[in-house]
C-alpha cells in the first residue's frame, strides 16, 4: 500500500504552529492521534525510511497524525531561553489543539490516542480536565508510561537521581531551557517550566498543576476512562519501569484497562527498553500487530470506513 505523508500546521493563539505529521493510505481509516513524551518529539513513532508505528498502522488502514508539541520536531518557533510555555499549556492548548484539527479534516468521528512515556501523562490529564473528550477517544494506547518513579535501581540513581534531579536543572539555569539533545539525554530540549512541572509530578504523589492548581489526580478518580492499554518493556529499569507503569494504571481512574511487559519471558523476540520497544525492527513482527488489533477492536468508526470504500482522497478533505 503506498503512504502518502503530509505535514498540517496547528496554529495556536499566542502565534506558535504546532505540527501535525499525517501517515494515510489513499482512503481516510480511523483517526489516531499519536504524542511524544518528554524530551522527544513525533519522530519516536516513524522514521525517515518509513520504519516505525505511525506508517505500519498507515499502512493497515488507520489514518495516523504524529503530534510533535510546542517547539519540539517540526513544530516552530523552536525552543530557546525565551520560551516560556510548559506542560500546563501542552495540556489545556496543544492536545486539545491537534485533536480539533483532526476533528475539523475527519469530522465528529471517535479518535484512538497513542502515547510514549510522559505522553501518557499528559493524554490522561487532558481526559481528567476535559471529560468531553473522553466520549470522543473510544480506546489509548501507552507505551512506557509513567507518572512517578518509584523503582530503585543503579539505573534509576543514574538516569534519574543524578541526571534528571542534578544535572537538567542546572542546564536550565545555565542556557534558560533543557537542551537535551546537546546533553545526549534526549532528542529534542524542553522548556525550563515543563522540565520543573514535569519533574514535581514525578517526585510527589500529588498529581496537580502548578498553574492554577487544578487537581488531576482528583479530577480522574471520577472519570469513567476509556479502555487504555500500557505497555511497558521488561529492559526498561528507570524511565518507564514495569511497576511505575503498573503504579500509574492503578492510580488513573477507572477504566477497562490492560497490562503488558514486552519480554522474552512473555513470548516477545527481545526483552525491549524505553526506546526499543518503538524503534526495534522486530517490533512490526512482535508486538505491533497486538495494538493493530486493539485499535481495530475498539474502533467504532463507522464513517471512516465509509470513507474507506468510497476511496476519497484524504487530503482533499480540508
Amino acid at each position: 500500500m503506498t503512504i502518502l505523508q503530509q505535514s498540517i500546521p496547528v496554529p495556536l493563539p499566542g502565534g506558535d504552529i504546532l505540527n501535525l505529521q499525517r501517515f494515510t493510505g489513499a482512503a481516510p481509516g480511523p483517526p489516531v492521534l499519536m504524542l511524544h513524551g518528554a524530551i522527544e518529539n513525533g519522530r519516536i513513532f516513524y522514521s525517515g525510511s518509513g520504519r516505525g508505528l505511525a506508517p505500519y498502522l498507515a499502512r493497515n488502514g488507520f489514518d495516523v497524525y504524529v503530534a510533535d508539541l510546542r517547539g519540539r520536531g517540526r513544530s516552530t518557533p523552536p525552543i530557546d531561553r525565551s520560551s516560556r510555555f510548559g506542560q500546563s499549556e501542552a495540556i489545556t492548548e496543544d492536545i486539545p489543539a491537534c485533536a480539533e484539527a483532526i476533528r475539523r479534516i475527519r469530522g465528529p468521528v471517535p479518535q484512538q490516542w497513542i502515547a510514549h512515556s510522559w505522553g501518557g501523562v499528559l493524554f490522561s490529564s487532558v481526559l481528567a480536565r476535559f471529560p468531553e473528550y473522553i466520549k470522543q477517544v473510544s480506546s489509548l494506547v501507552y507505551f512506557g508510561s509513567k507518572r512517578t518513579i518509584r523503582v530503585w535501581n543503579l539505573h534509576r540513581i543514574l538516569k534519574v537521581d543524578l541526571v534528571w534531579k542534578w544535572v537538567c536543572p542546572l542546564a536550565c539555569l545555565i542556557a534558560g531551557y533543557l537542551p537535551a539533545r546537546q546533553l545526549w539525554i534526549g532528542s529534542d530540549s524542553e522548556t525550563a517550566k515543563s522540565y520543573r512541572q514535569s519533574a514535581a509530578w514525578v517526585k510527589n504523589d500529588a498529581w496537580v498543576d502548578s498553574d492554577d492548581g487544578f487537581d488531576y489526580g482528583a479530577a480522574v478518580k471520577k472519570r469513567s476512562l476509556p479502555p487504555i492499554w500500557y505497555i511497558a518493556a521488561e529492559n526498561d529499569h528507570a524511565l518507564g519501569h514495569p511497576r511505575d507503569v503498573r503504579d500509574f494504571m492503578e492510580s488513573a481512574g477507572r477504566q477497562q484497562c490492560r497490562y503488558t511487559v514486552l519480554s522474552r519471558t512473555n513470548g516477545n523476540r527481545h526483552d525491549y527498553d524505553h526506546i526499543t520497544m518503538l524503534t526495534h525492527p522486530d517490533a512490526v513482527r512482535d508486538h505491533f500487530p497486538g495494538v493493530l488489533a486493539w485499535l481495530r477492536e475498539h474502533n467504532h468508526n463507522d464513517e471512516a470506513h465509509k470513507g474507506a470504500e468510497r476511496g476519497t482522497d484524504p487530503f482533499n478533505q480540508h
